[in-house]
Parts: structure tokens; C-alpha cells; sequence
């Protein structure tokens, strides 16, 4: 009988201190996520110094309570998997340093991972991956369309060519003077409102890329102009044309792509995955497409966590990688290459 492979995730790229213990690359055994969320509320955004330091609080604390909640051992670790990159320089040493510690102290194997392909493989707890497949990422700082011919194989076929997707939904939200985070306000208010408001999507014809910057600007001005006219928008009804004008060119641009590369499988990916509006959307319109699967992870695996850091470095470490302990954060790591 095969000995079960047991592996320790940390995650730490932003604002939420993470680890999970995974078994076999599909089953979490444990998944301990520590939030900053009241810490950078009243700022409106995460302040970086202010994350790295309660990182240096928690680290110990969250992997500590990982390992107790899966009942393991070190000795009985395969590998610790550990997210170097990209996110915040200060954020991810925090959790660069812990896992390299660890790995130097009980000799086990070290694994670094790209963030977004931990958000990638969130979608393999629980599912096995049918290739080729199609990931549409989109969270705070990225939204890409990836292809996946195999396990581990990245091409980025569209990326955000300004603000990523979940950016714009923060800073239109400060614009409604909405509390942070303002992706789930935004969410929340759509679905009180209609989208009666003239918006404009960027489609970028011939591309796959994505651009929701002229979005976000047009919102501001939108309301301003109105202001000035002495006239009032309900924030439900903006919130509501903003979200549906983001929806549309999500979905319309993975449509597209799934069609023209023929996948097998649609994963959505990051912590905007979490959003109902989009979760719907795309559901209604795979429906018309029943040859492609679609997996959307549940909302505690859409935003930051370790699980999904532990099941792809689950992955890599079975196809042969080993990370040393000269393992440094990377800010600006590109998935196809890392």
C-alpha cells in the first residue's frame, strides 16, 4: 500500500496568514487562516509594513495550529510548500523565512510556489484536472486567462493590461465610500440594484487581454457629472452597471477562449471567484457549453489561503522540484517561468 504524501503549505503574499496540511494533493487535512481584515480597515487598503509585522505575530502561532488540527508530526511531512511569489516583498519573506527554518531544522523538502498557481489548484481539492483546461484568474492584483496543457504547464494567453479586476472593484467602492474590502460590498449592493447606468466594456478585439481601468474612471466621472448636475445615483444601481459590465467581459473573453482552444475544462481562480454575481453568470452561460466542465472552488478557497499553496506544491515536489535554502521572495514572479 502507497504511503499517503503529507504536505505542509504556508502562504503569507498579503494580508492573511496561512497554513494547511494536504494529503495526495487533494484532501485537506487541516486549513488555518489568520486575517488582517480589521487591522487595514481603517486605512482602506492593506499597509504593507503593517501586514509583514503581524505576519512575524502569527507565522509561528497558524502553523503550529495547522499541525495540531491534522494530528502530524514534522517527521511525517514529505515536503513543505511555501508561497514565493508574487505579492508584497516584506509579506512574503515572513512566510519564505518560516518554511526555509523548518525545512533546514527536520530536513525536509522545500517547495516554493507561485501564488496564482496556488489559486489554480484550489480547484484539484477535491477534483482531479482534465486537460487541456482553461484558468480564469482573477482577484486583487491579477486577472489572466491561463492555458493548461498539463500538470504544472502555465501560458498565459490574456492578462489585465492596467488594473486587475478586484483592484477596480476596491476603488470603486471607496469612490461609493463602501468599507474595505470592497469587492463583497460591491457584490452585496449589485443584487439590490439594476444595472440601468451607461457603462463602458473595454473588449480589446483580437486580444484575450482585459482593461478595467477606463471602467473605474468612467464610474468616478459618471457620479461626479452627476453630482454637479445637483442629481443623485443610487450607489445598488452603479454597483450593479459596474459589476455587470466587469461580468460580461470576464465571461465573454473565456467563452471565447474556451472556444478557440478547445478545452476540456473551465477553473475559475482568486479571490474574486468568490463573487456570486460572477459565480452565476458564469454558470448560466456554461450552460450552453455542456462539453466543457466548469469548477469554481468553494468561498473559503477563493481567497488567500495554504491549502491551495500545499496542493500545488504537492504537484511540483511529484514532478521533481526542490526548492534550497537560498529560496527568496519575488515580488514580480511570472508563472510561466518560476
Amino acid at each position: 500500500m502507497e504511503k499517503d504524501l503529507l504536505v505542509l503549505g504556508i502562504e503569507t503574499s498579503c494580508d492573511e496568514t496561512a497554513a494547511a496540511v494536504i494529503k495526495n494533493g487533494t484532501e485537506i487535512v487541516s486549513n488555518v487562516v489568520a486575517s488582517q481584515i480589521e487591522s487595514h480597515k481603517r486605512f482602506g487598503g492593506v499597509v504593507p509594513e503593517l501586514a509583514s509585522r503581524h505576519h512575524v505575530e502569527q507565522i509561528t502561532i497558524v502553523i503550529e495550529e495547522a499541525m495540531q488540527q491534522a494530528d502530524a508530526a514534522f517527521k511525517d511531512l514529505d515536503a513543505i510548500a511555501v508561497t514565493e511569489g508574487p505579492g508584497l516583498v516584506g509579506a512574503l519573506l515572513v512566510g519564505v523565512n518560516a518554511a526555509k527554518a523548518l525545512s533546514f531544522a527536520h530536513q525536509i523538502p522545500l517547495v516554493g510556489v507561485h501564488h496564482i498557481a496556488g489559486h489554480i489548484y484550489a480547484n484539484r481539492i477535491g477534483h482531479e484536472m482534465k486537460f487541456p483546461l482553461l484558468a480564469l484568474v482573477v482577484s486583487g492584483g491579477h486577472t489572466e486567462l491561463v492555458l493548461m496543457k498539463g500538470h504544472a504547464e502555465f501560458e498565459v494567453i490574456g492578462e489585465t493590461r492596467d488594473d486587475a479586476a478586484g483592484e477596480a472593484y476596491d476603488k470603486v467602492a471607496r469612490t461609493l465610500n463602501l468599507p474595505y474590502p470592497g469587492g463583497p460590498q460591491i457584490d452585496r449592493l449589485a443584487h439590490e440594484g439594476k444595472p440601468n447606468v451607461d457603462l463602458p466594456r473595454s473588449w480589446l478585439e483580437g486580444t484575450y487581454d482585459f482593461s478595467f481601468s477606463g471602467l473605474k474612471s468612467a464610474v468616478i466621472n459618471t457620479l461626479h457629472n452627476a453630482a454637479q448636475r445637483g442629481e443623485s445615483i443610487r450607489p445598488e444601481d452603479m454597483a450593479a452597471s459596474f459589476q455587470q459590465s466587469v461580468i460580461d467581459v470576464l465571461v465573454g473573453k473565456t467563452v471565447e477562449a474556451v472556444k478557440a482552444f478547445g478545452v476540456k475544462e473551465v477553473l475559475v481562480a482568486g479571490g474574486v471567484a468568490a463573487n456570486k454575481g460572477l459565480r452565476a453568470a458564469l454558470s448560466e452561460a456554461f450552460r450552453d457549453l455542456p462539453e466543457v466542465d466548469l469548477r469554481i472552488p468553494p468561498i473559503q478557497l477563493c481567497t488567500d489561503n495554504a491549502a491551495m499553496i500545499a496542493a500545488c506544491g504537492t504537484v511540483l515536489f511529484e514532478k521533481g522540484k526542490r526548492s534550497s535554502l537560498d529560496l527568496n521572495a519575488y515580488p514580480g514572479l511570472d508563472i510561466e517561468n518560476f
